[in-house]
């Protein structure tokens, strides 16, 4: 490109304008560059997160909790327990606020929620043994599942409502089921059904804002998805039957129920084949062993 293109403007008191750089190739360039060299996942990620300003109700000190941004939520779907995937950054990750300083650890919606004598209990059974940790700005699923494990060891020695440790069970769960790990996910799973069962007749609802139908029905799926059939359809048949639970509640409740009968009627065809073939390989034996013995004789 030639550097004079705009030569002959000079008497117009356009002396000093040579080498213009007329589209800005540097310029473009430059972005070409940037969609060359994406970011990466944690650098999306730190993008999407900010630091809350946080007061621990155990020693009082301040300590910044990473949060969130809640423009960065991408819903893909939702599992029939509640559970949901997230694109670009899971919130899970970041549910469990831990203080830096003296241990103390819950999901964010009950940090504040401790009673005075729980604190004393926090300082003697959880600070004592506290070894402070620093995290990095990006939470993987294994640091989510050691901080809701801190969060329920916290639950545990205040002898928390079986509601709180049911939840926190229930989100422990789903991080295995992130993980594809079903044994600790089964194993959660038991432990939040337990939970739940025992806050549906002890404690006074809403329950994590869930009111007694969605409870109800929470139960069941529990029961379902850890292979109690029986009891999953017991539960089921409690809300279909109710006259307050919400007509979209008991549609989504049949659903599941047809899946436990469905599976009902696979293990019992499953069962009848194998004990249809297992009589029948007896009865050839039989019949072998009476062959040889008539042969020898």
């Amino acid at each position: 490109m030639p550097n004079d293109i705009f030569s002959g403007l000079e008497d117009l008191g356009f002396e000093d304008i040579e080498n213009v750089n007329l589209y800005k190739k540097e310029e473009t360039e430059k972005k070409t560059d940037e969609l060359q060299s994406p970011k990466s996942d944690e650098e999306k990620q730190k993008s999407l997160l900010y630091d809350s300003q946080v007061t621990c109700p155990v020693c009082e000190s301040s300590f910044k909790a990473r949060t969130v941004k809640s423009s960065a939520y991408r819903i893909l779907k939702k599992d029939s327990d509640s559970f949901i995937h997230f694109n670009l950054i899971n919130p899970y990750f970041y549910d469990v606020w831990v203080c830096p300083s003296c241990g103390y650890s819950s999901m964010k919606s009950d940090f504040n929620k401790i009673r005075s004598y729980h604190i004393e209990v926090i300082k003697q059974k959880i600070t004592t043994k506290w070894r402070g940790r620093t995290y990095p700005d990006v939470y993987d699923i294994d640091i989510a599942i050691e901080r809701y494990k801190l969060s329920l060891l916290n639950y545990t020695a205040m002898d928390a409502k079986a509601s709180k440790k049911a939840m926190n069970c229930l989100k422990l769960a789903w991080m295995y089921r992130i993980k594809e790990d079903r044994e600790n996910e089964l194993a959660f799973l038991n432990l939040a059904l337990d939970g739940f069962s025992n806050a549906f007749y002890d404690e006074d609802f809403p329950i994590y804002e869930m009111n007694k139908f969605t409870i109800m029905y929470l139960i069941g799926e529990l029961n379902r998805r850890v292979e109690k059939h029986d009891v999953a359809l017991t539960w089921f048949s409690r809300v279909i039957t109710s006259p307050s639970a919400p007509q979209k509640l008991k549609d989504k409740t049949r659903d599941q129920r047809d899946l436990v009968e469905e599976s009902i009627r696979i293990k019992n065809s499953k069962d009848t084949y194998v004990e249809e073939n297992l009589s029948s390989s007896n009865k050839a034996l039989k019949e072998k062993k009476g062959f040889f013995s008539k042969f020898f004789k």
